[in-house]
């Protein structure tokens, strides 16, 4: 069999393997070109969105890495499917929608430990500094932090290209000495740092699963995330209150009642560390490993 992730034209893929035959595609889907951020939907967007929906109807098997992810994308497709002026094949959803399921990253958290923490509560930033994670809003968020008085140190520790140095380097030195760490880090060093960060934080405004936010709370971090994408996926709706924020003035207000509230911060973080064990790969390997099966079975004619 094939497995292929969103990144394949499986269309076209099987267009110019002419051999493949019955050779079962299995479609990973860690993200698509249609529900992603775009600055318009321009046709060079729309050509890369009609990649994903030919790659769904071509695969014979599809995964998605978040209910969330599922859900979002099977909203968006009748209303992208109706932008093109043909036949808009919007009949062959039910089709796709079938032959589709959950399935989550593997997470490498075996080897991450929760702390000991350090003082002063470290903050982190995790992610990519690409503008689908809304760094500038990170920064400022840090800003504000620092403005009311807060007793918190910051680790840098998402990798960040040339020109974003150059555009956010000066909101990064405003920090001052409360930024301890700043810089692409190894796999050994990362998870220490994992280990002693208190607070996690994210600003996206594109996250389709959200492995970094996974990581570092098992590694025992208290998340401070927006209250949307695949976070309130993430987070029990019991703790929304405490984690999710709904805009800039909010996740100030959260951060800071966590930064002044070890007890809670800890007391929360141990109960969130309890649903992220599940992402291991110890867990998630063996349903990947059904998945597949399940197709090699209907290829070769035994029941599945």
């Amino acid at each position: 069999m094939i497995l292929t992730t969103s990144m394949v034209d499986v269309a076209g893929l099987r267009g110019m393997l002419g051999t493949l035959g019955t050779v079962p595609v299995a479609l990973y889907l860690h993200e698509n070109q249609i529900t992603y951020p775009a600055t318009g939907r321009t046709r060079v967007e729309q050509g890369h969105g009609l990649v994903t929906w030919t790659s769904l109807l071509s695969g014979d098997a599809v995964a998605f890495n978040s209910e969330f992810h599922r859900e979002t994308l099977f909203a968006a497709l009748p209303g992208f499917l109706r932008s093109f002026p043909d036949e808009s094949q919007a009949h062959r959803l039910a089709d796709v929608e079938a032959k589709s399921v959950v399935l989550p990253v593997g997470c490498d958290l075996a080897s991450l430990t929760a702390g000991p923490k350090v003082e002063p509560p470290l903050v982190l930033w995790n992610h990519r500094w690409d503008d689908d994670k809304d760094p500038v809003m990170f920064l400022d968020l840090m800003a504000r932090l620092d403005t009311i008085g807060s007793e918190f140190a910051v680790a840098l520790a998402g990798e960040r290209f040339v020109d974003q140095r150059e555009r956010l380097d000066g909101a990064v030195a405003a920090l001052g000495s409360r930024v301890v760490l700043d810089g692409h880090l190894s796999r050994d060093e990362y998870e220490a740092v994992l280990a002693a960060a208190s607070i996690v934080v994210s600003t996206a405004l594109q996250e389709f699963f959200g492995i970094a936010v996974v990581e570092a709370i098992h590694a025992g971090a208290f998340p401070v995330l927006p209250d949307r994408l695949v976070y309130r996926e993430r987070i029990p709706a019991s703790l929304h209150h405490l984690c999710l924020y709904a805009s800039p003035n909010h996740a100030v207000r959260l951060l800071a009642e966590a930064l002044a509230d070890p007890a809670m911060r800890s007391e929360t973080a141990a109960m969130l560390r309890g649903t992220t064990a599940r992402f291991d790969w110890r867990h998630v390997a063996p349903a990947y490993d059904a998945w597949l099966e399940s197709l090699t079975d209907r290829s070769d004619g035994s029941p599945g």
